[in-house]
């Protein structure tokens, strides 16, 4: 079970990363952007029903940190329970 709770870890890990950088690139790259494309790709499923459920709040767009805060919430549970 160790060994699983490393893994659900390191994937909590890895695609909080992956929020960041793409919060960071949209701030520098064009929306066409190989780059912002791809990792649009991966964060924007996650994000849609966030910004679904949040009220909007002007330009300023805080579902990415609802859902850092939410890998890390779930993250964090689910290795306490495997261990």
């Amino acid at each position: 079970m160790a060994n699983i709770a490393i893994i659900v870890d390191w994937t909590i890990r890895i695609y909080t990363i992956i929020v960041i950088a793409q919060v960071l690139v949209s701030y520098f790259l064009a929306p066409y952007h190989p780059v912002r494309r791809a990792l649009d790709r991966l964060v924007e499923p996650v994000l849609t029903p966030i910004r679904r459920v949040m009220p909007s709040t002007g330009m300023i767009d805080f579902s990415p940190l609802v859902l850092v805060v939410g890998l890390q919430l779930l993250g964090t549970l689910l290795v306490n329970l495997l261990r």
